[in-house]
């Protein structure tokens, strides 16, 4: 007998401030060296370069308060505090001075990392994938409309883990701003509602184990917990 190729598979979707209808995802972009004292960090040069991309896979995307299995392939587990920007209109090749009317709302982020698995990967001249795209591996928060974060682009981000601060920037230090991300991103993909964009991480990134809290803080916005939990053993065999 022919097993049947037809599934149907619901989207990540992520509740959304003051509102009982949720954000469905449709892609995850990332923004890959966009804080000056982060490539420094990695020791990968000092200079602004233009902005590249990759992506994490929909189903990578998990909300405040998740368990976060510790995934396989990996003994050093990173975390990357983020602000995420979800886009609520198709936006095609938009210039900056645009970018802002495409933005439906914003979310705290973490960008998980295998770390090894990317420098590995770096070091072999390969695709990011198996350092970046994991199963879950992008953990989001509750989204907070536009117009109700007026303050949001020019705030702070935190992250501690178990209470201790790890991770403490301005926003406005970012080498590309969100309406550059979104020019920059939208000559590449047809920008549709749905997506996600993580715009990068500062310095303080290390390694976090099971048992581990992750806490992220941006100004005016929901807060994003999450905590790391044992993985499935039989996954790494």
């Amino acid at each position: 007998m022919t097993a049947p190729v037809l599934w149907h598979l619901d989207r990540p979707a992520l509740p959304v401030a003051g509102r009982a209808e949720r954000f469905p995802v449709r892609r995850v972009y990332c923004v890959g060296r966009n804080y000056l004292d982060h490539i420094r960090e990695m020791r990968e040069g000092d200079e602004r370069d233009d902005p590249f991309f990759f992506q994490k896979p929909t189903d990578a995307v998990v909300g405040d308060g998740s368990a976060v299995p510790y995934p396989p392939h990996t003994a050093d587990l990173q975390f990357e505090g983020e602000l995420v920007v979800a886009v609520g209109s198709a936006a095609s090749a938009v210039g900056p001075q645009e970018a802002l009317g495409h933005v439906f709302g914003y979310a705290a982020g973490i960008d998980l990392t295998r770390r090894d698995r990317q420098r590995d990967c770096r070091d072999m001249a390969r695709p990011w994938e198996a350092g970046k795209s994991f199963d879950h591996s992008a953990p989001c928060g509750v989204i907070l409309p536009a117009e109700q974060a007026p303050s949001t682009l020019a705030g702070r981000l935190t992250l501690s883990v178990n209470g201790r601060e790890r991770q403490h920037t301005s926003l406005e230090l970012m080498i590309w701003n969100v309406p550059e991300i979104i020019s920059h991103l939208s000559r590449s993909y047809r920008l549709m509602p749905g997506d996600l964009i993580y715009t990068g991480t500062p310095a303080g990134v290390a390694a976090v184990v099971p048992g581990d809290r992750i806490r992220v803080e941006i100004t005016g916005l929901p807060a994003l917990t999450v905590t790391i939990s044992e993985g499935d053993t039989r996954a790494s065999q």
